[in-house]
């Protein structure tokens, strides 16, 4: 049977009103309010109509029910700045992310979520806490997306081609998620899965909502990538801009998040702290970072593709059996996916085993 949910699902993925796809379609606007009430059902014709102006597949609105991801579940970072559009795009993206992550589920043993709940900490505590059960120690961490992945997040894309979704997460019953926009720097992509981090052991049980939620997960990133007694011993002083430009090599963060984390420590004073915001401001470090450092790839989704490629399943094979366009597909792993670095984890990779049949 035509399943209306999925007809409201794939309407908000392609960012149409309810006025715009009938106009699309060809109907009038109350038919496609009826269509997703399910007071009646559109004809093989319509759907046919359907498919072609969001681009999924007819097979895709006869499936059962997918998970819908609400706006209160997941935590927004600047929601006055995302308009409604791009909010329900990315949450509908989210939808299909379960639909992909249960696929994967059922054929492969992922990692276990290894988080702790430490609502009521200050985010300084907390992050120090995180640390000490991950076995981080003051260490920069050199790949947040395989830490968290080896911890059993999971991490997916938002190819939204916009700059103002910059990353949300969710827990869905026991297992947390993380949808990253790749298209910031990579040193900010780091910054913000931290900061989503925070969202996961601060605010699981509410409260990640408002300035105030916000304001603790940045705290959190700050203090888990740039842990307060590493600072102390490898930056002690600050006299120059080019010394921070130059010791961001360290933690791979952006030159404006290390400034912020020397003010809070109290390393450089505020009269410092604001001519260094200028003074890189001038020179471009708010968009781009001198040094940049190479985008970081997921381990979990390079060894599925791999072990399903081996299989001769591709991930059009896998849209073909979720009834799925491709590109959604793409768009869930873009920027996740890559040649693997070589480089030395401070954690083991995570375990991957494909489930025998």
């Amino acid at each position: 049977m035509f399943n209306p949910l999925r007809l409201t699902l794939a309407r908000k993925r392609r960012r149409f009103s309810k006025k715009e796809l009938a106009e699309a379609v060809k109907v009038t606007p109350h038919s496609i309010l009826r269509y997703e009430s399910g007071a009646i059902s559109p004809t093989d014709e319509v759907v046919a109509r359907l498919s072609i102006a969001l681009n999924f597949p007819v097979s895709f609105f006869f499936g059962t029910d997918v998970e819908e991801l609400h706006e209160t579940a997941a935590s927004f970072r600047s929601l006055s700045s995302i308009s409604a559009k791009e909010r329900d795009a990315a949450l509908a993206a989210g939808s299909l992310s379960f639909m992909f992550s249960d696929w994967v589920v059922e054929r492969f043993e992922l990692p276990e979520p290894d988080l702790l709940d430490l609502g009521g900490d200050t985010p300084e505590i907390a992050a120090r806490s995180l640390r000490e059960k991950w076995g981080l120690g003051e260490r920069p961490i050199n790949n947040m997306v395989r830490l968290l992945e080896a911890k059993g997040v999971r991490l997916f894309s938002m190819a939204e081609n916009t700059m103002t979704v910059d990353a949300f997460s969710v827990w869905r019953t026991e297992t947390p998620f993380i949808f990253l926009n790749t298209m910031k720097t990579a040193e900010r992509s780091r910054f913000d899965a931290a900061h989503e981090l925070g969202h996961l052991v601060l605010h699981r049980e509410g409260g990640s909502k408002g300035r105030a939620a916000e304001h603790e997960a940045n705290q959190f990133a700050s203090a888990f990538l740039l842990p307060e007694a590493d600072i102390l011993a490898a930056l002690p002083r600050v006299h120059t801009l080019n010394q921070v430009i130059e010791a961001k090599k360290r933690w791979s963060v952006s030159v404006m998040a290390l400034l912020h984390r020397l003010r809070h420590l109290e390393i450089m004073s505020d009269w410092q702290y604001r001519m260094f915001c200028i003074n890189a401001t001038n020179l471009g470090y708010r968009r781009s970072e001198p040094f940049g450092i190479a985008r970081e790839h997921s381990i979990v989704w390079e060894k599925v593709l791999t072990a399903l490629w081996n299989e001769r399943i591709t991930k059009s094979d896998i849209a073909i059996d979720l009834g799925l366009p491709s590109d959604e597909i793409e768009n869930l792993l873009f920027g996740l996916t890559g040649e693997p670095s070589g480089e030395k984890l401070l954690d083991s990779r995570p375990p991957l085993r494909l489930i025998s049949p």
